[in-house]
């Protein structure tokens, strides 16, 4: 009777309307080996034939590849959807307009399979990304060290201070699915920048890491219709505060958190995500965007007034939350230059 091959690890790829780009991304995971899953999830697709490609994917990769058509959810029901069929140690999603270098997928399943093999599963690996602007060219690593230790398995209590643009997000994060699915994670449907929930609410469940430093994700950037976008993100600013909503409520920080040093990071991670949502208010400008931010305040304060004020006083949240007309104007200068020097959108 033939065994039957325990999967290392599931890549999940959402797709909408992906047609005209998810062969590259598929094909960057496919030669990882036969211990892979690729899900990819056709959320709705009806604009092209990303129905009929994820088929012929897995009609021609069978132990690799299975494909869940579902009626569109967004970004965070494609993710759960993945999640939920999901049956490798190990959970990456990987959007269908991004890739993954082939050599550090090779290094990160050498290390996963380590894992495995020693009964010794980490719960977190971290791994470098990289920008890739293509109207430009460029590119943008994104690594961690200083704020991890390299090729060691760690405590949160061993990490240390993560400094701008470090902060770990879905590019970066290979979770073990058990903790996913431990944490109770939950995706909104419909809902943009779901992958700050899907970063942070497992945080807590996770005992151990390991940072891995090699440019594994490649995040595109450059398409006029894509989230990251500022006039795409001013458009969806009621996506962003949902998300905020859900971070502001996810945890007491710190109380519920075991780890000072991970309070600490999250708290980080939280004010970040509150002067973002913030400073696209104030560049909309508009009273139902400005309306939107008080709310958010309001919400925060009724969660836990002591957080909120805690956190109000951190200097990027201060930054961003300036309310006079001059300060509006400093606040959006501000907002330029860091947008320029991390090359975010």
């Amino acid at each position: 009777m033939r065994t039957k091959r325990i999967k290392t690890i599931t890549f999940v790829i959402p797709c909408y309307n992906s047609a005209a780009y998810m062969d590259a991304c598929i094909e960057s995971i496919l030669g990882g080996g036969r211990d892979v899953e690729i899900i990819i999830v056709n959320d709705g697709s009806t604009k092209d034939d990303t129905a009929e490609k994820a088929d012929e994917w897995a009609e021609s990769h069978p132990d690799v590849i299975k494909v869940i058509h579902q009626e569109n959810a967004g970004h965070g029901g494609a993710v759960m959807a993945g999640l939920r069929a999901a049956t490798g140690v190990y959970f990456k999603v990987v959007d269908s307009d991004d890739w993954l270098d082939r050599t550090a997928r090779d290094l990160l399943m050498a290390k996963l399979r380590g894992f495995i093999a020693g009964d010794n599963l980490v719960d977190l690996v971290v791994c470098n990304y990289v920008y890739e602007h293509i109207q430009t060219g460029s590119q943008k690593i994104i690594r961690y060290r200083g704020a991890l230790p390299t090729n060691k398995i760690v405590g949160w209590d061993d990490i240390g201070v993560f400094g701008p643009g470090q902060n770990i997000l879905m590019h970066a994060a290979v979770f073990r699915t058990q903790v996913l699915r431990d944490s109770g994670l939950e995706l909104p449907k419909h809902t943009f920048y779901v992958d700050n929930i899907f970063v942070y609410v497992p945080l807590p469940f996770v005992k151990t890491l390991h940072y891995l430093p090699v440019n594994l994700y490649r995040y595109f950037i450059g398409r006029d219709d894509q989230s990251v976008n500022e006039p795409v993100q001013l458009g969806r600013l009621d996506q962003q505060m949902r998300v905020t909503k859900a971070l502001i409520d996810a945890y007491l920080l710190p109380d519920e958190i075991p780890s000072k040093r991970l309070a600490r990071y999250m708290e980080g991670f939280l004010a970040i995500i509150l002067a973002a949502s913030s400073m696209f208010s104030v560049l909309r400008g508009d009273p139902e965007a400005l309306q939107m931010r008080k709310q958010m305040w309001a919400d925060f304060y009724a969660k836990d007034e002591k957080m909120a004020k805690r956190l109000g006083k951190h200097p990027l949240v201060l930054g961003s939350n300036l309310t006079s007309p001059t300060g509006r104007r400093i606040s959006v200068a501000l907002y330029r230059v860091a947008q320029r020097l991390y090359r975010f959108s």
